[in-house]
């Protein structure tokens, strides 16, 4: 996902989406110990989607807060 789409959720979008990827991840690391998948990039990928939103929920919880 682009930040530039990132940017355009809101907070609770953001966290909703964020408890999904992190799901999502676990599934993957899940299947990649047990052998069913070989695409190890696809941790690393949503890995650095889950940072990006996270970036951007920090951001806009500092702007909130002022």
């Amino acid at each position: 996902m682009k930040i530039t789409d990132i940017r355009k959720l809101s907070t609770q979008d953001l966290t909703a989406e964020a408890t999904k990827l992190r799901d999502e991840i676990a599934e993957l690391r899940r299947h990649i110990y047990m052998g069913d998948n070989q695409n190890v990039r696809s941790v690393r990928n949503k890995r650095k989607d889950l940072a990006r939103m996270l970036t951007v929920l920090s951001e806009q919880l500092v702007k909130e807060a002022k």
